[in-house]
């Protein structure tokens, strides 16, 4: 098994290689404006790093979010070209996963909370780091906090809001990492990975005027 794992649902651009037992090279930059500058050359360098070339591949990880549209978007297509491509599976696991997967938590209950920007919150309840206990969702923190009260978080959605999340744990961003060493424990399981559909939970920030007028000419 070598596995090729990618998440771009965050600011951060973020690459990992999982030879079914460990992570062999990785890489993360943050940089929410430039996820398809960034995310081609990191691919090159976890392959320098490992020694392989991107032909031993045997399948795809990536993160599916939820996060913003135009981040979110680069890291799937992205990892269905490859697919397409090398001919071998596409697999998403859950940006949030992730990050539950490498908190530093010995026990749950918690939850983890990513940037949303607009004021809110990407979040989701754990009952541990394997065991996720509600839907993915986009709340602002105020409107959460009687539900999340007195729980450890993990994220830089709760970094930001600390009346809402008081206690909180690393790791702040999500690593291809964490998401490819999640996605391997599950498939040698026989479990079954969520398809590589993009969690955005609201609509794009970019959409067509509502009184649009189309003029062609005469």
């Amino acid at each position: 098994m070598l596995l090729l794992a990618l998440d771009t649902a965050t600011p951060a651009v973020t690459v990992a290689l999982h030879d079914g037992t460990a992570v062999i090279a990785s890489s993360s930059q943050v940089d929410a404006r430039r996820h398809g500058e960034l995310l081609l050359p990191a691919v090159d360098r976890v392959f320098a790093e490992a020694g392989l070339t991107l032909d031993a591949v045997s399948g795809i990880v990536v993160g599916i979010g939820p996060g913003p549209y135009t981040g979110l978007r680069v890291g799937l297509m992205t990892a269905d070209t490859f697919g397409l491509a090398l001919g071998v599976p596409v697999h998403g696991v859950c940006t949030l996963d992730g990050l539950a997967y490498a908190a530093d938590i010995e026990k749950g209950p918690f939850v983890v909370a990513t940037d949303a920007r607009r004021k809110e919150v990407y979040w989701a309840r754990y009952a541990d780091s394997r065991t996720r206990l509600t839907d993915p969702a986009v709340d602002r923190p105020a409107d959460i906090a009687d539900r999340v009260a007195g729980l450890p978080a993990v994220g830089a959605g709760a970094l930001l809001y600390p009346d809402t999340f008081p206690n909180v744990h690393e790791p702040e961003r999500v690593s291809a990492a964490a998401l490819a060493s999640l996605a391997a424990e599950k498939l040698a399981a026989g479990e079954e990975l969520p398809a590589p559909r993009p969690l955005y939970l609201r609509r794009p920030d970019a959409q067509v005027p509502k009184n649009y007028k189309v003029v062609t000419p005469k």
